[in-house]
């Protein structure tokens, strides 16, 4: 077979995706583009013969930021039935393929091949062709966009769950776990206009039902499945500072009726122990 001649450019743009994705051969890399050139031909093709009817990718009601990007655990379709998934740690793709409608998932679970985290439907963001991902990438906005997906997802969990119209028979606390096990794994800064899901010593969070602000000192258990308890310091209203501790229930009933907010983090402090 005669060789194919291509330019540099083209040649250094094969590179950073075999390092990226970390493919074996330039061949694996061909074969990957060419795929996905198939599957969003097979999109197009299929848009162009839908008439009348539209297929919304999850429930109506749903008031979330993004249409065409949701956290798999609460996807339950798509509109051109291929999804891509992604890692909202690393803001690497785990995988994409077709699926039929409707869509269920009760269990997925995989790990992600760049930073090895192990992710499931809870933390696993899906992606349907009409988000505009090369764009985004350009733009550098799609490990935002990403982080800010999974956050909406589980501050509107956890308010479903104090509101007892949660809809998975997940226990709340094993959420809370959950979720807290996450967001250390993934070091991110918590935005302070969201009830935190966590519970991070060095932070100072403030208790928006009694204005009380609680410093997390250092875990006091080490509980492998459960939150832990914590040794806090509680700053009242009036200044006076009470050394105290704080066992896990009560720290995943103040997570769960949203009530805990940060209002000093240090620097570093959701990085994971080693």
């Amino acid at each position: 077979m005669a060789n194919i001649r291509v330019k540099d450019w083209t040649k250094d743009k094969l590179r950073k995706i075999r390092a990226a994705e970390s493919h074996s051969s330039y061949d694996s890399v061909v074969k990957t583009l060419l795929k996905d050139r198939k599957i969003a031909k097979y999109a197009d093709d299929a848009s162009d013969t839908v008439t009348g009817e539209s297929v919304q990718s999850q429930d109506a009601d749903i008031d979330k930021p993004f249409d065409d990007m949701t956290v798999l655990a609460e996807l339950t379709g798509s509109h051109d039935d291929v999804l891509f998934l992604w890692c909202p740690n690393c803001g690497n793709e785990l995988v994409h393929f077709t699926v039929e409608r409707p869509l269920g998932c009760s269990v997925f679970e995989m790990e992600c091949q760049r930073c090895l985290t192990h992710l499931d439907s809870w933390a696993i963001v899906a992606i349907e062709l009409q988000y505009p991902i090369e764009q985004k990438m350009i733009e550098g906005q799609l490990q935002a966009d990403l982080k800010a997906c999974v956050i909406d997802y589980w501050d509107r969990t956890l308010q479903a769950a104090a509101n007892d119209t949660l809809d998975t028979e997940a226990p709340a606390d094993r959420l809370v776990w959950q979720f807290d096990q996450y967001h250390k794994q993934f070091s991110w800064d918590w935005p302070t206009d969201v009830p935190t899901v966590s519970f991070v010593p060095g932070v100072t969070y403030r208790n928006t039902v009694t204005d009380e602000r609680i410093e997390v000192v250092e875990a006091v258990t080490e509980n492998r499945n459960a939150m832990d308890a914590y040794t806090v310091r509680r700053y009242a209203a009036d200044g006076d500072v009470v050394s105290d501790q704080l066992d896990s229930s009560a720290i995943v009933d103040r997570i769960v009726n949203r009530e805990l907010v940060v209002a000093e983090q240090a620097v570093g402090t959701t990085k994971p122990t080693t």
